[in-house]
């Protein structure tokens, strides 16, 4: 019996793994091995330590079995078949090194030679190619064909141009593709279709003149359909896809492993270094969100950390209308905290307050917190969260009893329905959005409540089996009417319900939605959908086996955010889809760590782990540990900051990764406010917009700089690890540490571990976290503690952290933001895939080449009747404020509904916004605005005076 040889994460084995409980045990090279039915003997192989060679093969894929290096012998049966695609069996003798195998193996790869440059010397693959690898595992030392035709020359012998050589395509910005060094194995082909789902490659050609295509006939990389997710470049096993970068710098030496810090999904990746310079980052197998995956911006759009536009100095100024002064750490600060000082001696504690930030880690969010209640004395404490998942911590709090989703990402692969509302994960959330298509081309349906037609309706292979294309402010009513089919029609759980839920209240609310109010014809006029849909849509959610609820901010940047929340966990109890793989209700959280932003209490009436502020039990803990008493009293949200900035009772502001100029509502709201404070401080990497209103400005040190956590939208904590050494001298919790202490605290943390421990010892789901824990498992999965020593994946298996989960009512309140004849249309809002939140990193990258200005979408009926075409300059405005931005014509959205970006603050779309905001937290109402548009002939006198005054405020004096 062999042994099994416990294989490096990173290592490739071949074919995928097999799920089979079925044991089978068979002989490879003398040694017996045993392995789940359905195993390949190409795995089986590798499992047992026994190396088989191979070029098509890689375990991330189906087995495809073109290149005929995996070749096998199996004593009583004919031929040598491909390991890769020949499963194991029960009994089988199997021999991987014979004298017959080695001179086929090395005839097959003399063929492949034959057909390819041998520039290995100055190859930018050179030591990280495959085929080099392979034709030294199989002892090649020369080729003797020389072939009449080839595509790696120009030109042949006589100097005639070759017509079978086709040259670069160097159009995408991130990697280069070489059709000379193609050897067909189709491993891109295959990558793009079953790992990204995007179609966008194909084998061209047959026989000798097969090569790789991206797109039509006169597609490049850049204009096809390709994503640039990376996958193609991944799955390369020769320079053919090279990334730019290792073109440029050389192949990788050492590499560390670490998390992204662009969207929720949580992907995990290899930084791959050189020396101090980062060559790659290469998406980890290990990473359980992301399963060796990844999209253009994790896996490319990291540049930002080095971009040149990186403040890497302290600055400070007296009045926002001087330019900045670059001074020391220690000047910086004393400066903060003298004004800090002086504003909670003249004006009171609650003066002060902080904004923490979703991209930064877990325990930096926890310090600011902490530095609010613990040194500022005040509870006015918030985070980004507040204007994008605020309604998720209300609405599952009040049902569940939680504020998280209930499974993790793997779960998808069971599902057999998936509900999706107000999410795009296309566009937003892409490597999650890769594994829900691929179960869709299995098989399972898909419901899309969105105003607009998204990627996510229809894809390469896969569409939406209901788009219920509602109006905007519209949610409550939707979901409603679809509970009022799934009561009315008997198709809940009643099981589920009577064992799980409180049978009380859901007779309550059972006749509460029972109403013909909320019967689909009568919210037709409403939603703007029609009733059939919203009946087919029902019963396809509670009839079709395995449904699970994934949604995104159109349903929570709402003034009814909360209760359609509330109304998609009622849908979720009803039919029993909780607890169990393949169902639950899923927040696609928007930025890295907003989950965690929530779970360290950065929210103003709770500490961390959703205890709240008021619970005297609760207070005793932290004030024991930090040795200051705690404010029993909530503090102020965002909002209520700005609102008290300008009534003169909030002075001083801490805001640390986020720029609130840009994301948050009323732009002009914001602005006010912002000058009306006596002292703001910013930490960041770059001079942002908010910075152009503040006072001290500290450095912030990027994701690539620091070591700390992440925690993802399936509660998922992730290490990140330093990969090289702050460019400001500092990582984020350091600068919080500098700061508290020059107001006299007297904090001693050592390493983010160490702010871990102690969010560990206060905070019971996140009590068995550690950093060596972390080591041990890669990741883990709150809660995390006694009873789930290792996590848990899926919440509310045998009951709801509540105790009974709870149905409450849910009324449909038509929004205050109403069309009428000066604003007949709605604006929506959302994201596009190659840029990312307000663009402060992405733009900085080169994903400009995809999208390097905000446009507005608006219907061909709608653009007809106002003169508008394709490109025009468009004139938005609304109640609040307005702007200008070019018009995309086009059908994605409905008739009477416009559609923006908010990435570039050249189009500062939130001048446009409201104040209008979600009625049990604030969380501000950006799906929903009433607007006017017509056409422009360039900015606004808005946008030139908000760009003359950025310009200003730009100006930095050098320290010689």
């Amino acid at each position: 019996m062999r042994d099994f040889v416990l294989p490096d994460p990173s290592r490739d084995l071949g074919t995928p793994e097999s799920r089979s409980t079925t044991m089978v045990t068979l002989n490879i090279d003398g040694f017996d091995v045993t392995v789940p039915e359905g195993t390949s003997l190409f795995r089986a192989a590798a499992l047992a330590g026994i190396p088989i060679p191979k070029l098509c093969a890689t375990d991330s894929l189906e087995a495809f079995g073109s290149c005929r290096l995996c070749l096998v012998e199996i004593e009583g049966r004919a031929g040598t078949p491909a390991s890769c695609t020949t499963p194991v069996a029960e009994g089988l003798r199997v021999h991987t090194q014979t004298s017959q195998l080695k001179d086929l193996r090395r005839g097959v790869m003399e063929l492949y030679i034959s057909d390819h440059p041998l520039d290995c010397l100055t190859c930018a693959a050179n030591g990280d190619c495959e085929l080099q690898d392979m034709a030294g595992v199989v002892g090649l030392r020369e080729q003797r064909y020389e072939p009449a035709a080839n595509h790696f020359l120009a030109r042949d012998t006589s100097g005639m141009a070759n017509p079978l050589w086709q040259p670069k395509d160097e159009s995408n910005p991130y990697f280069t593709y070489d059709p000379a060094k193609c050897i067909a194995c189709s491993r891109c082909v295959r990558a793009c279709e079953e790992v990204q789902g995007t179609f966008a490659l194909t084998m061209e050609g047959r026989g000798f003149d097969s090569r790789i295509k991206a797109g039509g006939p006169a597609d490049s990389f850049l204009t096809s359909d390709c994503v640039s997710c990376g996958a193609c470049v991944q799955a390369c096993p020769t320079a053919t896809l090279q990334e730019n970068k290792v073109i440029e710098i050389g192949t990788p030496d050492r590499s560390v492993l670490t998390t992204c810090a662009y969207c929720g999904v949580g992907c995990q990746f290899t930084a791959e270094m050189r020396g101090d310079e980062l060559v790659r980052m290469v998406p980890a197998k290990q990473g359980k969100a992301n399963r060796g995956h990844s999209c253009v911006k994790g896996r490319f759009a990291w540049g930002y950390a080095g971009h040149r536009d990186r403040i890497t100095s302290p600055m400070i100024r007296e009045s926002i209308d001087e330019p900045w002064r670059e001074v020391s750490w220690d000047e910086a600060l004393s400066f903060a905290a003298g004004r800090l000082n002086a504003i909670r001696e003249t004006h009171g504690r609650n003066a002060l307050g902080v904004i923490t930030s979703s991209r930064c880690t877990n325990e930096e969010t926890y310090l600011v917190q902490k530095l609010a209640r613990a040194v500022f004395g005040t509870n006015n404490t918030d985070t980004c969260a507040r204007v994008c998942h605020s309604p998720t911590g209300y609405g599952l709090g009040q049902t569940f009893g939680t504020s998280a989703g209930t499974q993790d990402f793997d779960s998808v692969e069971q599902s057999d329905v998936m509900l999706v509302i107000g999410a795009n994960p296309s566009a937003a959330h892409p490597v999650f959005a890769s594994r829900m298509k691929k179960r869709l081309r299995q098989g399972a349906k898909l419901i899309v409540i969105d105003p607009r037609r998204t990627e996510t309706v229809e894809g390469a292979h896969y569409k939406a089996a209901h788009h219920l294309a509602l109006t905007p402010g519209t949610n409550v009513a939707v979901v409603s009417a679809m509970a009022h089919v799934i009561v009315t029609e008997g198709l809940y759980d009643e099981a589920f319900i009577r064992s799980r839920c409180d049978w009380d209240e859901f007779q309550d609310y059972a006749d509460f939605i029972r109403e013909p109010r909320h019967a689909p014809e009568a919210v037709e006029l409403i939603t703007g959908v029609p009733a059939a849909e919203i009946r087919a849509a029902a019963r396809l959610y509670a009839t079709g086996g395995n449904a699970a609820i994934y949604y995104g901010l159109g349903v929570t940047e709402h003034s009814q955010g909360s209760t359609t929340v509330i109304a998609i966990a009622n849908l979720a109890m009803m039919t029993g889809n909780i607890g169990r793989p393949g169902v639950g209700v899923n927040p696609l959280r928007g930025q890295n760590n907003v989950q965690g932003s929530c779970d360290m209490g950065s929210f103003p009436h709770e500490l961390p782990g959703y205890r709240h502020v008021k619970n005297p039990e609760v207070r005793a803990i932290f004030e024991a540990a930090w040795g200051v008493p705690i404010d029993p009293e909530p503090g102020l949200r965002i909002p209520n900051m700005f609102d008290a900035a300008l009534d003169g009772s909030f002075r001083g502001l801490y805001c640390q990764g986020e720029d609130i100029l840009q994301s948050d509502p009323d732009t002009t709201h914001v602005v006010a406010a912002l000058r009306a404070m006596d002292c703001v401080i910013v930490q960041d990497l770059f001079l942002n917009e908010t910075a152009l209103y503040a006072h001290v400005f500290l450095p912030g040190a990027s994701f690539l700089e620091k070591d700390g956590t992440f925690t993802n939208a399936e509660r998922r904590i992730n290490p990140v690890r330093r990969v090289m050494a702050p460019k400001a001298g500092y990582a984020d919790w350091e600068v919080t540490q500098l700061l508290a202490n020059a107001m006299g605290a007297g904090w001693d943390y050592k390493h983010p571990s160490e702010i871990m421990d102690e969010i560990a010892r206060l905070t019971p789901s996140f009590a068995g976290v550690s950093y060596e824990l972390l080591d041990k498992l890669g990741s883990v999965q709150w809660p995390c503690n006694e009873t789930a020593p290792e996590g848990t994946p899926l919440m509310h298996i045998d009951g709801f952290m509540r105790g009974r989960g709870r149905f409450i009512r849910t009324d449909y309140v038509a929004t205050d933001e109403r069309t009428g004849p000066r604003y007949p249309l709605l604006l929506t809002t959302g994201r596009i895939l190659s840029q990312y939140n307000v663009g402060a990193q992405t733009r900085r990258t080169e994903n400009g080449a995809w999208h390097s200005e905000d446009v507005l979408e608006i219907h061909p009926h709608d653009a007809e009747v106002r003169g508008i075409r394709k490109g025009d300059w468009v004139h938005l405005v609304s109640r609040s404020g307005e702007t200008t931005l070019r018009a995309d014509v086009t059908d994605r959205v409905s008739p009477g509904v416009v559609y923006t970006t908010f990435h570039h603050p050249e189009t500062q779309a939130n001048v446009i916004t409201t104040d209008y905001s979600d009625w049990a937290t604030n969380c501000p109402e950006f799906k929903v605005t009433a607007v006017q548009i017509s056409p422009s002939n360039g900015p606004t006198d808005w946008q030139r005076d908000y760009a003359s005054h950025a310009e200003k405020s730009r100006r930095i004096l050098r320290v010689s």
